[in-house]
Parts: structure tokens; C-alpha cells; sequence
């Protein structure tokens, strides 16, 4: 209680409670915020910081690279010259075949028995033209017939290959036969068959074949070897 003599008592009022003294005394001294609250980060270790660089170096080298190799590709394709084709070789000609009536073959191309040589006859009333062939036969005998079957269009062959004879047409000979390969008939040059006129040669060995093929005359005059008529 201050006892000043020149303070005032404050007057006592019933169920008032007395006004306290403000206090003279020195309020404490603040304390000091600590600045240490949020620490400072520390920097990650070197070789991290070495790894991420070279990485980003990769990436970036990588992403240089994909667009560069289109580019090149591209310049190459342009600077590359178109190939040159060759030139297309021209067709060998066809077989020029000599044509009957007249000369068609001499004696020393068909020197060896069973050779042959292929020719064209042109019919001189009907001006129409037929494959034949002239044969050398056995014994020195020279024979002509038509390559067109008998009453037909299919275009028969010589066959010189006996297994062919035997494989394909299912016949054994022991010689070169003249075969139809639309019906498979096999025709024997060394024996003679009936025809309209009389006998011919080409006797039907296998098949279901009408006659023996159509007969072309030849004469031989010298070494020259003429077509003369057919049958």
C-alpha cells in the first residue's frame, strides 16, 4: 500500500471491489526469437550434381541425333542416282521353216538315221498351211507327213527320248515313235497302217487314234530333198 501523503484514498463502496494498483514493477524482458526456426538446405553431393548434368548431356545429344538421321537419310535418297535397267534384249527371231512345195531339207542335214527337220507345206489348191516334218528311217528311206493328227488340230511330235516315250505315254519302244499328247496315241514310223488310199506308214502302236498320220511325197534329187504333195 503506498502511504504517499498526497495520494487520495478511493472511497470503500460496498460490494465494489477495490481498484488494484498498477504495478511499478520492470515487465520482464522479451526473450529473443530464435532464427534457427527453418535451417538452411544443404547442397546435394557433388557426384549427383555430375550424374544429372551428364544425363541431360545424353538426352539432348539423343534428341540432336533423331532429327539430324532423317535429314541424312533423306539428302542420301536424293543424291543417290536412280539405277539404270538395262536395255531389254530383243527377242531371238522365230525359227524360219522352210515351206513345200519345193526344197526342204538336203541329204547331209538328215544324214543320221532318225534325224529330222520341221517345214511348213502349204496346200496349192487350198492355200492352206500345215506343220509336217521329213524323217530320216531306218534303211535310207525318207519320209514326209503331216504334224496335224488325222481328223483333229492337236500337233503330234517326234520323240527320240525313249524313257519320254515310256513315262509319258506308258509305251515301251525301241525306237523313236511319233506320240498325239492330247490323246496320248503312239505311231510307228517303221510299219505300215491303213489308210483310206491303201497302207501308210506310222502303224498305230497304243492309243485310240483314227489312222496313221497324213502322208507328204518327198523326192530326193541330189542332196536336195523336195516336198511334193500330201495325201
Amino acid at each position: 500500500m503506498d502511504n504517499s501523503p498526497f495520494k487520495s484514498t478511493e472511497p470503500t463502496i460496498p460490494g465494489v471491489l477495490p481498484k488494484k494498483e498498477p504495478s511499478t514493477s520492470e515487465p520482464p524482458p522479451m526473450r529473443e526469437q530464435s532464427t534457427s526456426k527453418f535451417s538452411t538446405p544443404q547442397m546435394p553431393p557433388l557426384w549427383m550434381i555430375l550424374s544429372a548434368t551428364s544425363v541431360m548431356a545424353l538426352c539432348l545429344f539423343a534428341v540432336w541425333w533423331m532429327r539430324g538421321t532423317p535429314a541424312k537419310e533423306n539428302a542420301a535418297k536424293i543424291e543417290a542416282p536412280a539405277p539404270v535397267s538395262a536395255p531389254d534384249q530383243p527377242a531371238p527371231p522365230a525359227e524360219k521353216l522352210p515351206v513345200g512345195p519345193g526344197e526342204i531339207a538336203t541329204t547331209s542335214e538328215l544324214a543320221k538315221e532318225w534325224s529330222a527337220k520341221k517345214f511348213i507345206f502349204r496346200d496349192p489348191l487350198t492355200s492352206r498351211e500345215v506343220p509336217a516334218m521329213v524323217v530320216h528311217l531306218p534303211g535310207g528311206a525318207f519320209w514326209g507327213f503331216s504334224l496335224i493328227e488325222p481328223y483333229g488340230s492337236c500337233e503330234m511330235e517326234l520323240i527320240t527320248d525313249i524313257q519320254k516315250i515310256r513315262v509319258e505315254y506308258g509305251y515301251r519302244a525301241s525306237h523313236p515313235m511319233v506320240g498325239d499328247p492330247c490323246n496320248r496315241a503312239v505311231f510307228d514310223l517303221t510299219l505300215y497302217g491303213s489308210g483310206p488310199a491303201g497302207l501308210v506308214r506310222g502303224e498305230i502302236a497304243q492309243g485310240a487314234a483314227v489312222r496313221p498320220p497324213l502322208a507328204i511325197e518327198v523326192q530326193v534329187q541330189g542332196k536336195e530333198i523336195l516336198a511334193k504333195k500330201m495325201e
